[in-house]
């Protein structure tokens, strides 16, 4: 088996000669709040600018989403010039969306657990709520072309290193994996596995096979990437990602060329995956 030397960088060390910057929290909750503020405080800086802010979010993780909305509510702040684009959302086996009434939903969650929750007078206009349309699938990458691409793409990282649902593709020159464009996507059984026992208790066979996803293409061209990890098996993937070579072998890698990328490490994804770094 090839050796990984960065399975064995210990907790005191994660984030060294890293080739994505990372930020070492103590807890998930630290996570959220962190990348909650950083939405309110980019929204706080543009609307004092008089300038738009254009963010592409994740359903996963999901903690932010509360203390983002209380600030919003807390500070009276408003949203009227924010354009949300949301990286992803399942499919059915005809291709279109799943009903936003599943608890699989992101376009479900999105409505309930954020818009539903804000002030009516600070929300933004339905129109600058974004999802990629497998009806209209080159809509959102031409209106983010449009809107200048991203100020800050926000997501996490999946067990195999996608972002969003760009799963790897060892098949793929690194070139063109990093142009691939919003797509319909077949979903790994890893990520089937990994969100079948998060959010179904295990119920694999009942999580969709297919998304629609923004390619890295458009996330790679957002002018900053911060995403946060905090579960037990995201011990490997942060160091995997910040330290492998980059590859579409392992998606995340591929933010090591961006400019302005960040990792916020939470809790127990800055512990050892185990003892030692050979297997």
């Amino acid at each position: 088996m090839i050796p990984r030397e960065y399975y064995s960088i210990p907790k005191d060390n994660l984030g060294t000669d890293s080739k994505i910057p990372m930020e070492i929290l103590s807890s998930s909750e630290e996570v959220y709040s962190k990348m909650a503020l950083e939405m309110v405080e980019t929204i706080e800086e543009h609307n004092e600018a008089g300038e738009k802010t254009v963010f592409i979010l994740p359903v996963g993780p999901m903690g932010q989403y509360p203390i983002f909305v209380e600030e919003v509510n807390k500070r009276n702040l408003s949203l009227k010039d924010c354009w949300f684009i949301n990286m992803d959302e399942y499919l059915g086996d005809n291709n279109t969306y799943i009903s936003i009434d599943s608890p699989l939903s992101f376009r479900g969650f999105m409505q309930r657990e954020v818009y539903d929750k804000i002030d009516n007078d600070l929300l933004m206009p339905e129109k600058q709520r974004i999802f990629p349309d497998p009806v209209n699938i080159e809509h959102v990458d031409l209106l983010l072309k449009e809107l200048g691409g991203a100020d800050i793409c926000f997501g996490g990282i999946g067990l195999d290193g996608h972002i969003a649902f760009n799963e790897p593709s060892p098949k793929l020159k690194l070139k063109k994996y990093m142009a691939l464009p919003t797509r319909i996507v077949e979903l790994s059984l890893e990520s089937r596995v990994t969100n079948g026992l998060s959010d179904l208790g295990g119920a694999i066979d009942m999580m969709p096979k297919k998304a629609i996803t923004l390619g890295m293409k458009s996330i790679l061209a957002s002018k900053k990437i911060r995403l946060g990890v905090f579960r037990d098996w995201h011990k490997a993937v942060v160091r995997h990602a910040g330290y492998g070579e980059m590859s579409p072998e392992f998606p995340a890698t591929i933010l090591q060329k961006h400019m302005d990328a960040k990792i916020y490490v939470g809790g127990v994804a800055a512990e050892l995956p185990y003892e030692d770094g050979t297997v």
